[in-house]
């Protein structure tokens, strides 16, 4: 089974990367639906165009001292869910990882970002790189300190992303991830660059029974090839496919990450 989700995972974004690779990027139609407020979570929604169907909704974390000083840039952590966190419920987004962190108090010195990927799909580049471009010219984002994580699903579509746009982020941090190794095989010059200095820290389960450990090392392995230098794996032995309570419960996560600037 874990090999078949694997594949589908895959194959889902390849066909994304080569849609995103192939089309004229899309200027984004946004809307709020909510007013956001410093040190609170709000609930977004923003369309591509050309897209179908209904806005995509997203949360949006403001740091508590984004209102005191008007000139300032705050780092931007994109975050992006598992398969099981798919739908129109915001509420379902906020079950893991930073989102849920959030929504329990915790403060971050940082804009915090996390869309939902609609049912039936799996993540799809454009949109994403749609959104990030909306908050960078309607918020103070550091374009420097621009970061990217997701777990499962959403870790297939963190590799996917940094494999597009390496020069784009500051840090990487796939969760129980994989994705399609051709897309570093084939990376370009300029991609190339990107991904020397890029740093990535990736996190997954021995025991993982849905999406194989195994995902996550040929990754890296292509990574590398491609030219990355600042890669880590951190395999934790007793864990299943839950690999993401550890690594974002641990305060240290956040703090490599927010560290990291380009």
């Amino acid at each position: 089974m874990s090999a078949v989700i694997a594949k589908l995972f895959s194959a889902g974004l390849l066909l994304a990367g080569l849609l995103a690779g192939c089309a004229s990027h899309p200027t984004a139609s946004l809307r709020s639906v909510g007013i956001s407020q410093p040190g609170t979570q709000t609930r977004q929604a923003f369309t591509a165009q050309p897209a179908p169907g209904l806005p995509v909704g997203y949360l949006l974390y403001l740091p508590k001292n984004y209102a005191s000083d008007p000139t300032a840039q705050f780092p931007l952590i994109l975050f992006l869910h598992g398969s099981g966190e798919r739908g129109t419920n915001l509420q379902k987004v906020a079950v893991h990882g930073p989102p849920k962190l959030a929504a329990a108090g915790r403060d971050f010195p940082c804009i915090v970002v996390s869309p939902q990927c609609p049912d039936g799909k799996v993540w799809n580049d454009v949109p994403l790189f749609d959104l990030i471009d909306h908050l960078k010219k309607t918020l103070r984002v550091d374009p420097a300190r621009i970061h990217v994580t997701g777990l499962s699903m959403g870790g297939y579509a963190t590799w996917s992303l940094i494999s597009q746009r390496p020069d784009l982020f500051a840090s990487a941090a796939p969760v129980c991830g994989g994705g399609e190794t051709l897309r570093f095989i084939v990376a370009s010059p300029a991609q190339r660059e990107g991904i020397k200095t890029l740093p990535v820290r990736v996190y997954h389960g021995a025991k993982d029974n849905v999406v194989a450990l195994g995902e996550s090392e040929r990754m890296i392995e292509q990574f590398k090839r491609a030219g990355g230098k600042d890669i880590q794996l951190t395999v934790y032995p007793e864990a299943g496919h839950d690999s993401w309570s550890a690594t974002y419960s641990n305060p240290d996560f956040f703090s490599w990450m927010l560290q990291q600037h380009r």
